[in-house]
């Protein structure tokens, strides 16, 4: 185990001491949440945007890019919308960050490369539109096969990728092979689903969430696999704790303001026992073996495939609210 060294490190927040070790990025579209915090990144997801899309100033946001998709395409303009709102925010996310804004692909297009190439093309052509250097943005593909063949095709154009709802380490390992800039692996997702089936360990540190995280970036290490890690989806500030020294951590607002009111000295790191283990073998990535690995494991199979419904529930939720204007 770690502790700090340093004695007036004690007196710190353990926001302040994570910092020290990760980088702090926001799991939030809240403006003045994100300016309380001041983390380095901010990440989106259609949850994230719909939950701004209903706050209070958003109305003429909301008017502005229903008129111009209905401009471009009379018939057919709802999705057109939702990435103009999906960017709308994310400009103003990147007026308050020094960092990366991610932005998210529909889910409808989690198994088409194709669409989701397009709609990561047309995301980064909305905020060059808008003045934001697209080397700030980070597209959001599903952790899919065909979303990870269009994060592959992305960071080909010089597109930096966010493969998202990432469950087991043959994503990881493919994502990574893909050439994708970032990871974002579900801590508390899998621990949901491990304590639904009563299969959830009583001693936090075999926490499974935190364990296949640690194990993916402890992968990346011994494997030489340039891709970041950003461990998001944290259930409790004990999982965000373990994971101190993970590349990034994307933390809601909730926890984000426990973490800044306790001062206990961090006594984890995601590299704990790390050189008492063997190296990971390096996993085969092809379309058969990966779409077979994650048949094999039925947290991944059901928690990737309920991801993707809970962001196009919330998707058409958001389609359905821009009716309105």
């Amino acid at each position: 185990m770690h502790t700090t060294d340093k004695k007036s490190d004690v007196a710190q927040t353990q926001l302040a001491q994570l910092r020290a070790h990760s980088v702090v990025v926001a799991d939030t579209g809240d403006v003045d949440q994100i300016r309380r915090y001041q983390p380095t990144d901010v990440t989106t997801n259609p949850s994230l945007i719909l939950k701004a899309a209903n706050g209070g100033n958003s109305e003429a946001i909301l008017r502005e890019c229903v008129a111009a998709a209905k401009a471009q395409s009379p018939n057919d303009w709802q999705d057109d919308a939702i990435e103009r709102v999906s960017v709308a925010f994310g400009v103003q996310l990147s007026k308050l960050v020094p960092g990366y804004v991610s932005t998210e692909v529909n889910a409808r297009f989690s198994f088409d490369t194709e669409a989701t190439v397009a709609a990561g093309k047309r995301l980064i052509q909305y905020y060059r539109d808008a003045g934001v250097d697209p080397e700030r943005i980070l597209i959001k593909v599903a952790g899919t096969w065909e979303g990870i063949e269009a994060a592959r095709r992305l960071e080909a154009d010089g597109i930096r990728c966010n493969v998202t709802l990432i469950f087991h380490a043959v994503q990881a390992a493919a994502a990574a092979k893909a050439g994708a800039f970032l990871i974002s692996p579900f801590v508390g997702r899998i621990q949901d689903w491990y304590k639904q089936n009563g299969q959830l360990p009583d001693d936090p540190a075999l926490d499974p969430g935190v364990q296949s995280v640690r194990g993916i970036w402890q992968m990346y290490r011994a494997l030489g696999y340039d891709t970041v890690v950003m461990a998001a989806s944290f259930r409790s500030v004990d999982q965000v704790l373990r994971l101190a020294g993970c590349d990034r951590l994307t933390i809601s607002p909730a926890l984000l303001a426990e973490l800044d009111q306790n001062s206990q000295a961090l006594t984890h790191r995601i590299d704990d026992g790390m050189n008492e283990q063997a190296a990971p073998a390096e996993l085969a990535v092809d379309e058969a073996s990966f779409r077979w690995q994650l048949n094999e494991d039925p947290m991944a199979t059901e928690k990737l495939s309920e991801g993707i419904r809970l962001f196009n529930r919330d998707h058409a939720t958001l389609a359905e609210l821009l009716t309105k204007y």
